[in-house]
């Protein structure tokens, strides 16, 4: 049997070059008494291009030609043997941004697995975070087996249960309640996309499930996580300790593409460093164009090289830039569009979320003509009480915007609701009110009192992820496209100048009043009611009409 020392076949010592194309990392170095066997690599390598075809894009029906990167991964893995026999590398951490084609190559690992490894009633799964997500890899394999005649041949394959059984053996694609995962008898886990596990409880469940196998694996794939405690980040931590030589541990393999933050981050020569599929999978011209997007839009730099550069970032960024902001206050002043916009139809919304302190309430326009902008006006309110020692305080002129009529002062130290309800109503007399938004958080009462006793539509809108992503987006590409007027107000662009925006694992956003280095109340409120008047965009806005999407 070769091993790592035979160079006298000029296939083998190609192969030694392609071991050593995992970043940083020499798996010589570590082999210790183990030896690489390089007809089960070669076995492993091919059964690639000959057994899998493609499922999507642009390669769907070709063969599966691995690229060097994905070689590498391919021949380390199953070509390192223990003296035993067993296979060297019991966990491999894969670390690559987003449309490497991570998916595709777990599904290759599982079929091979599932197919060749001849581990008596072998159980495979794929797991992430949620269903919708383990199964893309399960979606990927099936699709495989489904191409090539000799595999379908030989496998069983349920859709309802997302399984593929193979003899003895099974793959199913399963997700994090790791509470029901505790019958498993584990020989290949593909824990895809881990930085979205809400917990270290599935990779615990999955990999103390692996003890009764004689070579099981698991093998982790997933792009960066915010810089926070998670199971991903250990893991990460890990791989690179094993990857510098820190830590000792021959059946780790480390498999890191990643930027360092002291990258430029614009360079197409670290964009390439970080993604081996660029020009592959990734055309050059999308992350050019992706590039630009996060130069121009700064809640969206840290998405970027987080998802394409694997840059662990921070979840909360500042958001708008001022001067694009200041951009937007259009040809009329706030007291014109007071008068401009009267009987007009509208969308609002109410950020009751503190009685001590700011209370807004935000009224969005939709565009009347090709061209046109979305409008905004907003009134506010603030506790007299507590106002003058805020505003020395915190250095924000709430005595000043009083006077000049952007917020109306309440008695006592907290805001009186009653004059805010009275304030609503004179307004809804002057403007076509179609609905109001408002966060039930503490704020049931006065909606009660608006739908019940005022007939005004009143809806439920929650500050979270699922509710702010799609607004919160619009109102940035709003402000770039200098398609919003809000006629230069003082509070609002304050409330825009304090904002931080927190991003979830999947790229949503919304503004994080928690982390924001002020009151950014007024500007939620504005969402809100830009939330609701987008909503019918498709029924016939101007913007949907020159292709305007959701970013």
């Amino acid at each position: 049997m070769p091993t790592q020392t035979d160079t006298a076949n000029p296939d083998s010592s190609t192969l030694d070059d392609v071991l050593r194309l995992i970043p940083g990392y020499d798996p010589f170095a570590t082999a210790g008494d183990c030896l690489f066997d390089e007809e089960q690599a070669r076995f492993a390598l091919d059964f690639f291009p000959e057994c899998l075809k493609h499922v999507k894009g642009a390669l769907a029906g070709k063969p599966f030609n691995l690229e060097p990167w994905e070689r590498a991964i391919v021949a380390n893995t199953f070509g390192w043997k223990r003296p035993d026999g067993t296979r060297r590398y019991r966990e491999v951490f894969i670390y690559l941004p987003r449309k490497n084609g991570k998916t595709t190559l777990a599904a290759g690992i599982v079929l091979l697995v599932l197919y060749t490894d001849g581990e008596p009633g072998a159980e495979v799964y794929s797991a992430a975070a949620d269903r919708d997500q383990a199964t893309l890899v399960f979606a990927q394999a099936e699709g495989m087996v489904v191409q090539e005649p000799e595999l379908l041949s030989r496998a069983q394959i349920y859709k309802t249960g997302k399984s593929i059984v193979v003899g003895g053996s099974s793959y199913k694609a399963i997700s994090a309640e790791a509470n029901t995962k505790h019958g498993y008898n584990t020989h290949l886990a593909v824990i895809d996309e881990l930085h979205a596990q809400p917990n270290r409880d599935l990779v615990d469940v999955l990999v103390t499930s692996t003890g009764a196998r004689r070579q099981p694996l698991i093998v982790y794939i997933t792009t960066a996580d915010f810089a926070r405690e998670s199971i991903c980040n250990e893991k990460l931590d890990y791989a690179r300790k094993v990857r510098d030589g820190i830590i000792e541990d021959p059946s780790f393999l480390p498999v890191i593409f990643e930027g360092l933050p002291t990258d430029d981050w614009t360079s197409p020569e670290v964009w390439a460093r970080c993604n081996p599929n660029l020009g592959v999978t990734i055309p050059l011209d999308y992350l050019e164009r992706e590039c630009q997007r996060a130069k121009e839009t700064p809640s969206y730099e840290n998405t970027f090289k987080r998802l394409h550069l694997n840059i662990v970032t921070e979840q909360e960024v500042r958001w708008l830039q001022m001067e694009k902001w200041d951009a937007c206050a259009g040809e009329q002043t706030c007291q014109q569009l007071v008068e401009s916009l009267k009987g007009k139809a509208c969308w609002g919304a109410l950020d009751l979320s503190s009685t001590s302190d700011l209370t807004p309430f935000a009224l969005v326009f939709k565009p009347e003509f090709e061209g046109d902008s979305f409008k905004v006006l907003l009134w506010c309110w603030v506790p007299g009480e507590s106002m003058e020692r805020r505003s020395r305080r915190d250095k924000v002129p709430y005595p000043v915007w009083v006077r000049q009529g952007f917020i109306e002062e309440t008695s006592g130290n907290v805001v009186d609701y009653a004059r805010v309800r009275a304030k609503v109503n004179e307004v809804g007399k002057v403007y076509s009110i179609q609905e109001i938004a408002f966060d039930p958080w503490g704020a049931t009462q006065l909606a009660q009192e608006f739908g019940e006793q005022d007939g005004i539509v009143m809806v439920e809108m929650r500050q979270g992820f699922r509710t702010f992503n799609e607004p919160s987006k619009a109102l940035e590409r709003f402000v770039l496209d200098r398609k919003l007027a809000h006629g230069g107000n003082p509070v609002l662009r304050w409330a825009a100048s304090n904002a931080v925006v927190s991003t979830d694992a999947a790229g949503n956003i919304k503004p994080d009043k928690e982390h924001s280095t002020e009151k950014i109340d007024p500007l939620v409120a504005l969402i809100m009611a830009l939330g609701r008047a987008t909503l019918g965009e498709e029924a016939g806005s101007v913007y949907d009409k020159r292709g305007l999407l959701w970013v």
